[in-house]
C-alpha cells in the first residue's frame, strides 16, 4: 500500500481550504519555510580566498622555493665564511684536538697538536714577510721597470741600426706604451659593468656552494632530497642515530653526557665507497643490543639495511660500523685481473687468488695454500661463479690437479675438459655414485702420499665438488649396503670427505666443495667445520649463518642472511685465516668479480697452453680390467714428454686400485719391458710419448697386447 506525505507549512493565516486525505497510511511532516538567503559579507569572501590562496600547493611550493634559494645563499655564505676562517687560523686543528681528548685517544691529540704547532709558525713566517714585501716589491719593480726600458731601448737600436732610421729607436718603447693605455682604456670601459655584475657572481657563487650542500632546513628542500638519503655521515648525525635506536640506557646515557655523546666516537675516516666509525658503547649497553637493531641504525643513517656493517673490534664494549655511501653497493665492481691480465699466473703456495674487493674497495685476494674450502649460499647467488673464480686462478699453476664433480651438471665447469684428470657433471645418483669413487681415488692417493720418505714434496691435488648437497642427500647404497649419501660412519661420501680434512692437508690433496643452503642434513657438522677457508653468499636465517661460517664468525659480526637475496648476488661474507681481515674482526664482506663462461674458456685455454696436456676422464672405472702401457700412453697425453712422478699421480688418479701403490720401479719394469724406457731430460726423468706410443703399435702387431686383471 503505498504512502501519502502531506507537508504542512507553519502560517499564520489558516488555509484557505481544509485539508483532505485519503484513508491510505499517511506521514505528515512539519517543515518550516526556508530563510531568505542572506549575502555573504565581503570580508568573509576575502578570507576564504585568502586561506585557499595560502593553503594552496603550488603557494606552498613557491614559499619553499624562495626559502630554499634564499637560505641557499645565505648559508652558502656562512659556509665560505667557516672555510675561510678555518683556512686562516687554526680551529680546524684545535677542534681535532679536542674529538681526540674527547674519545681518549692522546697519539692523535698530540699529532694534531703538532700539526697547529707547525700551522702557527709558517703563518708568523708569512706575516713576517710580509713587513718587508713592499721594500722587496718597489725594489723589483723599479729593478724590472729599468730593464724592460734597457731592453726596449737596446731593441730600437738594433732595428735604426737595421732600417737606417733614426726614431726608430723609441718605436718598441712607444709600441709598449700604446698597448699599456689600450689595457688601461679596456679596464675603464670593462669595470664598470663588472662593479655591477660582480655582486650578483659572488651570490651566485654562495648560492652554488649552499646548494651543494643542502644548506637549507628539511621542509625547504625539494622533495626528492628531503628523505636525506645520500646525507653525509658526520658525528652529530651518528649520535643521533644512536639515540633513537630504542635502547633506553643507550639514550639516556647520550642524554647525560656533557659533550653530548661525542666521546663515544672514534675518528670518521673513508673506507673504500664509505666510512668508518668505533663507537664505545656507555656502561650498561651490549653491542648485541646494537648488532640486533642493525635496519634502524641503518635507517635513522638515511641508509638501506644492507649499506650499513656493523663488527665487534677488539676493544671491549665497542662496536664498529661502516656506512656506505648511498647506493654505492649497486654499482658493479669491474672486471677480474684474471680477464684483463692475459699475462698472469699463479703460484699456488704463495699467491693470492684475485677474488673480488672488500666493502672498502681493496682488492681482496685468498691464499689457497693447503686449505679446505666451503662456499655456500642460497640457489641462483653465485656460489658456483665465486667457486670457478678460485679454480680458474690455481689452473694457471701448472703444477695443480684438478678432480671435479659438477652435480647440477648444466656445463658451468665444462670449460675444464683437458685441464682436469677427472670431470663428473650430472645430477642423478649415478653421478653420485662416480664423484664418491673419484673422492674415496683422492683419498687412496692422499694415503700413498702419506706413506712416501719423509721429506718428499707433492703436487697439490684439488679434490672440487659443486652442489654437494646432491651427494649429502643421496639415498643410493652399494652392494654392501653402505650409503652413497647421509652423515653416518657407514657413509662413502660424508666418510671420504672426513678423511681428506683429517690429512689431506698436510700432503696437499685439498677438498673444495660448493653447497646449498645449507641444514645439518646436506652439510654435516664435521664437514662444514673441517674446512679452513668457509664463504657464505646471501642466505635466509641467522642458524644457517651459524652452519655456514660458525659461531665465532657470526657472534662477531658476520651477517650473510642480512645480505639481499637477488641484489646482493655474487657479495659474500668469509672466514678464513687466507685473507687479510681487519685487526679485531672474525669476518670480511667481499663482492666478488664475476667472469662469465666465455672469459672463463679463455683463461682455461691460457692454463691448457703452460701444461703437457691432460686426458680428462669422465667417468670411473673401478674394477675393470687394465692394461698398464695403454694407461701410460692415456695419462701422457700429446705432451712430447712427462716427468716419471706426474704419470705416477695420474695414473693413481685414473685408477687408484691398481696403480695407487705403484712406485717408480713399478712404472720402470713396465716401460722397460715395452722397450720405451725412461731417460732423463734435464736432470729429470720422463717418459716419452714416441717411445710408448711406438711400443704400443708394435706391440698390437705383433698381437702380444694384454692386460692385467
Amino acid at each position: 500500500m503505498s504512502e501519502n506525505v502531506v507537508h504542512l507549512h507553519k502560517h499564520t493565516d489558516p488555509p484557505a481550504e481544509p485539508v483532505t486525505v485519503d484513508t491510505s497510511p499517511t506521514v505528515l511532516t512539519v517543515v518550516p519555510d526556508a530563510p531568505p538567503a542572506q549575502p555573504v559579507p565581503l570580508w568573509v569572501r576575502s578570507g576564504r580566498a585568502v586561506k585557499t590562496a595560502i593553503t594552496h600547493e603550488g603557494t606552498k611550493t613557491a614559499v619553499r622555493a624562495v626559502a630554499r634559494h634564499g637560505l641557499y645563499t645565505f648559508n652558502g655564505g656562512r659556509i665560505v665564511a667557516r672555510r675561510a676562517w678555518d683556512g686562516r687560523t687554526g680551529s680546524r686543528y684545535e677542534r681535532m684536538i679536542r674529538v681526540a681528548e674527547a674519545v681518549g685517544n692522546l697519539e692523535a691529540a698530540e699529532e694534531w697538536e703538532d700539526r697547529l704547532q707547525r700551522f702557527r709558525a709558517a703563518r708568523h713566517h708569512r706575516r713576517m714577510d710580509l713587513l718587508h714585501s713592499p721594500v722587496d716589491a718597489a725594489k723589483g719593480v723599479a729593478v724590472g721597470a729599468g730593464m724592460s726600458v734597457g731592453l726596449l731601448v737596446a731593441l730600437g737600436v738594433v732595428m735604426a741600426i737595421s732600417t737606417g732610421q733614426a726614431g726608430d729607436v723609441i718605436t718598441p718603447l712607444s709600441a709598449t706604451i700604446d698597448f699599456i693605455a689600450l689595457l688601461i682604456r679596456i679596464v675603464q670601459v670593462v669595470w664598470g659593468p663588472a662593479l655591477t655584475i660582480g655582486p650578483f657572481l659572488a651570490l651566485l657563487a654562495l648560492w652554488s656552494v649552499g646548494r651543494k650542500q643542502h644548506a637549507a632546513p628539511q621542509w625547504a628542500l625539494p622533495a626528492n632530497a628531503r628523505t636525506g638519503e645520500g646525507e653525509p655521515i658526520t658525528p652529530s648525525i651518528v649520535v643521533k642515530a644512536l639515540r633513537d635506536l630504542g635502547v633506553p640506557a643507550l639514550a639516556r646515557a647520550i642524554k647525560e653526557m656533557g659533550d653530548a655523546g661525542a666521546s663515544m666516537l672514534g675518528p670518521i675516516t673513508i673506507a673504500g665507497c664509505g666510512v668508518e666509525v668505533d663507537v664505545t658503547l656507555p656502561s650498561g649497553v651490549s653491542t648485541n643490543e646494537v648488532q640486533g637493531k642493525r635496519r634502524k641504525l641503518a635507517e635513522n643513517l638515511s641508509r638501506h639495511e644492507h649499506e650499513v656493517f656493523i663488527t665487534i673490534p677488539q676493544a671491549a664494549r665497542t662496536v664498529r660500523l661502516w656506512v656506505a655511501d648511498s647506493g654505492a653497493l649497486d654499482e658493479p665492481i669491474g672486471p677480474s685481473p684474471l680477464v684483463t691480465d692475459d699475462t698472469m699466473t699463479a703460484d699456488y703456495a704463495k699467491g693470492k687468488a684475485p677474488w673480488g674487493q672488500d666493502l672498502r674497495g681493496d682488492a681482496a685476494a685468498l691464499s689457497l695454500y693447503q686449505r679446505h674450502l666451503l662456499i655456500t649460499g642460497l640457489s641462483n647467488q653465485g656460489k658456483t661463479v665465486a667457486l670457478r673464480s678460485l679454480a680458474l686462478w690455481l689452473s694457471l699453476d701448472r703444477s695443480v690437479q684438478f678432480l671435479m664433480g659438477d652435480l647440477k651438471g648444466v656445463g658451468d665447469w665444462a670449460m675444464f675438459d683437458g685441464l682436469a684428470t677427472t670431470l663428473i657433471q650430472g645430477p642423478t645418483d649415478e653421478h653420485v655414485i662416480q664423484v664418491t669413487e673419484m673422492v674415496e681415488g683422492a683419498v687412496d692417493e692422499m694415503n700413498r702420499r702419506i706413506q712416501a720418505p719423509p721429506g718428499t714434496v707433492f703436487p697439490p691435488l684439488i679434490v672440487l665438488v659443486d652442489e654437494a648437497q646432491v651427494a649429502f642427500m643421496c639415498p643410493a647404497k652399494d652392494e654392501d649396503r653402505r650409503p652413497y649419501g647421509g652423515s653416518k660412519a657407514n657413509s662413502r661420501y660424508f666418510m671420504a670427505v672426513r678423511k681428506i680434512h683429517n690429512q689431506g692437508r698436510a700432503v696437499n690433496v685439498l677438498m673444495w666443495q660448493g653447497t646449498q643452503d645449507p641444514t645439518n642434513e646436506n652439510l654435516p657438522k664435521l664437514v662444514r667445520e673441517g674446512a679452513h677457508t668457509r664463504a657464505s653468499l646471501a642466505l635466509g636465517t641467522e642458524s644457517q649463518a651459524r652452519m655456514a661460517l660458525g659461531d665465532k664468525a657470526v657472534d662477531g659480526g658476520a651477517a650473510p642472511n642480512l645480505l639481499r637475496p637477488g641484489l646482493d648476488r655474487g657479495t659474500l661474507v668469509v672466514a678464513s685465516d687466507g685473507i687479510t681481515i681487519p685487526a679485531g674482526q672474525a669476518s670480511l664482506t667481499v663482492r666478488t668479480h664475476y667472469i662469465d663462461d666465455i672469459a672463463a674458456e679463455a683463461i682455461t685455454g691460457r692454463a691448457r697452453a703452460l701444461r703437457d696436456g691432460v686426458t680428462t676422464l669422465h667417468a670411473i672405472e673401478r674394477g675393470a680390467a687394465h692394461d698398464p702401457l695403454a694407461d701410460i700412453a692415456a695419462v701422457v697425453g700429446d705432451a712430447p714428454r712427462v716427468r716419471t712422478k706426474d704419470v705416477l699421480a695420474r695414473l693413481a688418479t685414473r685408477n687408484a686400485d691398481a696403480y695407487g701403490g705403484w712406485s717408480f720401479i713399478d712404472l720402470k719394469r713396465v716401460l722397460d719391458d715395452a722397450g720405451a724406457e725412461p731417460y732423463k731430460s734435464d736432470g729429470v726423468m720422463v717418459v716419452a710419448r714416441d717411445r710408448v706410443a711406438r711400443a704400443l703399435a708394435n706391440r698390437d702387431s705383433d698381437g702380444s697386447a694384454s692386460a692385467d686383471g
